[in-house]
């Protein structure tokens, strides 16, 4: 079943944010498990790369 939010420009992204979210779950969690801060950097690094995607999409999409 397709989700409902899914849109033509945001069908080539939906596995690469998939992925992302992992990423940043699994860090978030070595974070957590570890104490390690460079896993909370590299979460909200990924974090903000995810942000600036989404403002990508609505561009594209003209909702700016």
């Amino acid at each position: 079943m397709a989700r409902e939010w899914n849109t033509p420009k945001r069908e080539c992204w939906n596995a690469p944010i998939h992925q992302i979210l992992k990423a940043i779950d699994n860090h978030t969690r070595l974070y957590l498990k570890t104490g390690d801060f460079w896993h909370e950097s590299q979460a909200n690094i990924l974090r903000q790369y995810l942000r600036d995607l989404k403002v990508f999409i609505h561009k594209e999409e003209g909702r700016e």
